[in-house]
């Protein structure tokens, strides 16, 4: 006769029957742990859609560190074309496992969809925000052959000689460019945009007086500055920089508002498991904490940001919204 349990009189399923449920009950954690697939098992792919400039510089020094902490080689791929839009639009497609990453922008996430009617991907659609990382300010430069040495010298040039001033940037569309053309809509001015493939290809055509002047990154425009080959007028932040602390902001120098650093974020393609995108927040946060790599990024001009990954949604958000006011104000189009 088989045992049975008897349970306040009532008469319950056999013994061996509970023990076997319950066997598996405690196993099925344990299997369902031993199911998932570990990451990372390869090498990352991180796509910087832009040239040599201050996000190479950022990135390079993060994967460096992250490298080292999970385990696989986080491999950096510069690949600028079309402001950024065709190499965002490829991890966009990528398979949404964690291994194509990409390192957004204004430029990709809030200025492209104002600028390009034919965009190949929807940033909010396409992408999970993972963090925020750091931002680089913009300051304004000029060759020392320009007559100007105040923000408001350069003003008073540009409208006497409407379109006669050349400007540089990193390509249609980026922060570089988007500073100058907000600069232009404020001052009532004409400038003339002459574009590059990189940061640092621009700030040199201003050293050689290809064009004579740019909103440049800090990073690739600091040596240049100290070497007097660009002449600094002015800053495109809130506050004056520590390295730079006689040089006004752009709002002291009587362009009110005026505030367009350069900001970089993680992204992954939409669909990335929750678990993949919350490890590399922790892994990305942990190396921008490293004080090895804090020095760093701080003597390349860099302001350390981190945060959650709704922290850069809002981020994204509120750029797009400011940037889409901008491009309709200006009449700016891309041909």
């Amino acid at each position: 006769m088989r045992a049975l349990v008897v349970a306040r009189g009532r008469l319950a399923l056999p013994v061996r029957y509970l023990m076997t449920a319950c066997l598996l009950a405690l196993a099925t954690p344990l299997c369902q742990a031993q199911s998932a697939p570990a990451w990372p098992t390869r090498p990352i792919h991180w796509i910087l859609p832009y040239g040599p400039g201050a996000s190479d510089i950022l990135g390079r020094i993060l994967a460096q560190r992250v490298s080292t902490t999970i385990g696989q080689q986080v491999l950096v791929e510069n690949r600028p074309s079309a402001g950024g839009s065709v190499a965002t639009e490829m991890v966009a497609r990528a398979a949404p496992d964690g291994y194509t990453l990409l390192m957004g922008a204004a430029v990709t996430h809030a200025v492209n969809p104002a600028l390009l009617p034919r965009l190949g991907y929807d940033p909010q659609r396409d992408f999970t925000p993972v963090i925020m990382l750091a931002s680089i300010p913009n300051i304004l430069v000029v060759h020392p052959s320009v007559q100007a040495r105040t923000v408001q010298d350069l003003i008073a040039l540009a409208k006497a000689q409407p379109g006669a001033i050349m400007y540089s940037s990193n390509g249609p569309g980026t922060s570089p460019h988007m500073a100058t053309a907000l600069f232009a809509l404020l001052t009532n001015t004409e400038l003339t945009h002459v574009p590059y493939k990189g940061g640092a290809e621009a700030v040199i055509a201003v050293a050689r007086g290809d064009v004579q002047m740019m909103f440049a990154s800090l990073a690739p425009a600091q040596p240049l500055i100290r070497d007097n080959r660009v002449r600094m007028l002015g800053v495109a932040m809130a506050q004056r920089l520590p390295s730079f602390p006689d040089w006004p902001t752009l709002a002291e120098a009587g362009v009110a508002d005026f505030q367009v650093p350069t900001w970089f974020g993680l992204f992954a393609p939409a669909g990335t498991p929750e678990a993949v995108v919350q490890r590399l927040n922790r892994e990305y946060g942990a190396a921008l904490a490293e004080p090895a790599v804090r020095d760093r990024l701080l003597e390349q001009g860099f302001i350390i940001d981190g945060g959650s990954p709704q922290d850069l949604t809002r981020l994204v958000a509120s750029e797009r919204e400011r940037w889409t006011r901008v491009v309709k104000a200006s009449g700016m189009k891309v041909e």
